[in-house]
């Protein structure tokens, strides 16, 4: 998405309307009953996720092309703390080891933020954006585990890409962002993130929503930092500054302290 030459609320606003329309066919008969099932509560959540996903992406997709790979994909990593935030929120007590690793991410996090300012302002921007991706996306994998114990993940999934990429269209649109007139290559990147990304990345996070907390797919997302650094730098040629990387590791070290003390929690069922 970082090489994509179109703008950022256009990418997301695309890989979702394509990711829905590909799942929709396969949804066509399901979803409409499923989703009157739905509670007060269950249609709330629905929206509730793709609004946040909007969010996700608007903010993530502009961050990347504000700062370097490597830094805004750290700062996205931080929805596992956000998670923990939730929770705590909800009145689940959070233990000491689990406030001092939050803390040693937070630290890295403004090693990162310190050294982007030196850097330019952009960059700085684009680092704050990513974090507000990574709150977005703590919102949007609590709602969804929600809707996930009353419906399929191909109802969800397809209400939920849809639901995003109006949200972003309306935005594009009040924005003044154009939607259409790329070239084609930009148009094979697009089906390209969302061939991989879309169907084959956040839809297996939606299935998985029904079966893992939030809490453990963030972990799972944590495997994107350092591979997101190391293909930034031999695709796209960026090298962050040494600051960045310490950033990196503190941020990396605390999730991994909030992971392994965080107290267990109980799983959705189906």
């Amino acid at each position: 998405m970082a090489g994509a030459a179109a703008p950022a609320l256009a990418i997301g606003m695309w890989r979702n309307a394509l990711g829905a329309m590909a799942i929709s066919p396969f949804a066509v008969r399901s979803a409409p009953a499923e989703l009157a099932t739905l509670d007060r509560g269950g249609r709330r959540d629905i929206v509730l996720a793709g609004v946040m996903l909007a969010i996700h992406f608007g903010t993530w997709v502009s961050a990347l092309k504000l700062t370097s790979v490597a830094a805004a994909t750290a700062m996205v990593s931080m929805q596992l703390v956000f998670v923990v935030l939730i929770d705590r929120f909800r009145g689940t007590p959070i233990p000491r080891p689990v406030l001092i690793g939050a803390a040693l991410s937070l630290t890295g996090v403004f090693v990162i933020t310190g050294v982007d300012l030196t850097l330019s302002t952009e960059a700085l921007t684009g680092d704050l954006l990513a974090l507000a991706g990574g709150a977005a996306a703590a919102v949007y994998l609590d709602a969804g585990s929600r809707v996930r114990r009353q419906i399929s993940t191909t109802s969800y999934t397809v209400v939920c890409y849809a639901i995003c990429a109006i949200v972003l269209a309306v935005a594009a649109l009040g924005a003044g962002v154009e939607l259409v007139g790329f070239a084609l290559s930009t148009w094979v990147a697009i089906v390209a993130v969302t061939i991989s990304a879309q169907l084959l990345g956040h839809s297996i996070l939606n299935h998985l929503l029904s079966v893992m907390t939030p809490g453990t797919i963030s972990l799972i997302l944590l495997l994107e930092v350092p591979g997101a650094a190391l293909l930034a730098g031999l695709f796209l040629g960026q090298t962050p500054q040494p600051g960045v990387y310490l950033g990196l590791a503190l941020i990396l070290s605390g999730l991994a302290v909030v992971v392994l003390r965080r107290p267990p929690v109980e799983a959705p069922t189906t």
